[in-house]
């Protein structure tokens, strides 16, 4: 579409007018929801479009998209939509195919679901559409690249729709970068975002984690229990990162001292316990030991001469 130049991006990028090959639209919604805007054609661009043109259809001729890879609508969010229709009306058409040969005046949705559903929820009778001729394997690119690239779409969904790109259409990295217009590196850490345990994956579609705290789990030793724990106690993507760090240097120490032999009758003390017990050591004024016993416990032990020493050690425990 020719627009004017914006700091921010259209939410829709280079999408689907790079995928249909049409740049110019004349649609420009009336103020208000009724529906009622004229009918207007549109000059395709590119050979891919065989024909589209703005037109009012009635939501009940309308069905929900066969390949539609949205999972879930969020109430609030479609409440929040339908809103907006009411005081602007539908800015953006939808884009339909129609349902089949022996029904010409039904259309199936290619994108704008939610707007459809929006639509619906505040009675409006039509919505503004671009019909477009279609086959399965188009309007399912078309579905996908349009979901892609919506703000409210969880990043696990992202990550699926990136997937099926790839899998279904032998879309590139680079190729999905510039469709979606977002970076390389974004396309393949959302994608690294299938590889989390399904547990976690039902945490981030619900959104009990954002794709921030996402990427800090997915590196970790149990991400499961690391998932789990920062839901618990809703840690920002921050305090996530923390936590995600203090137990991976412990879990590395651990495996120094394993290494290392520590508790066994031969090999060296390792250098980090040894730095432990010593920076212990000078804060109690004592000696201490530490000994390792498995990965996960072992022993502190504090060697005090007489009860002035012990009473010392409890003072500095209870400050």
């Amino acid at each position: 579409m020719n627009a004017k130049p914006s700091s921010k991006p259209a939410p829709l990028g280079r999408g689907l007018s790079a995928l249909f090959g049409d740049t110019d639209s004349s649609y420009k919604p009336r103020a208000g929801a009724s529906g009622s805007e004229k009918k207007e054609e549109v000059k395709p661009r590119g050979n891919k479009v065989v024909g589209s043109e703005f037109i009012n259809v009635s939501i009940h001729n309308i069905v929900g998209g066969m390949f539609q890879s949205r999972r879930r609508f969020d109430d609030d969010s479609l409440k929040e939509l339908a809103e907006s229709i009411s005081a602007h009306g539908v800015i953006q058409p939808l884009i339909l195919r129609s349902l089949a040969p022996e029904t010409p005046d039904m259309y199936e949705i290619i994108a704008g679901e939610r707007r459809w559903r929006a639509a619906q929820m505040i009675g409006l009778h039509q919505v503004p559409a671009i019909v477009r001729t279609l086959d399965n394997n188009q309007a399912m690119e078309a579905n996908i690249i349009e979901n892609v690239q919506r703000e409210d779409l969880s990043p696990l969904e992202e990550a699926e729709g990136y997937q099926r790109l790839i899998e279904e259409f032998n879309y590139s990295h680079e190729r999905i970068a510039f469709m979606i217009g977002k970076s390389r590196p974004h396309i393949a850490n959302t994608l690294r975002l299938l590889k989390l345990p399904r547990s976690v994956q039902t945490m981030l579609l619900k959104g009990e984690l954002t794709a921030a705290h996402a990427r800090t789990v997915i590196t970790a030793a149990d991400p499961e229990a690391l998932a789990k724990e920062i839901v618990e106690k809703k840690l920002s993507a921050r305090q996530a990162e923390a936590l995600a760090k203090s137990l991976s240097d412990g879990k590395h120490a651990k495996k120094n001292i394993s290494a290392n032999g520590r508790g066994a009758k031969s090999g060296a003390a390792d250098p980090n316990i040894l730095a432990l017990e010593r920076d212990i050591g000078n804060a109690l004024g004592l000696k201490i030991k530490i000994n390792v016993l498995t990965d996960s416990s072992g022993t502190l032990t504090v060697h005090y001469q007489d009860l002035d020493q012990l009473e010392h050690v409890l003072k500095k425990l209870q400050a």
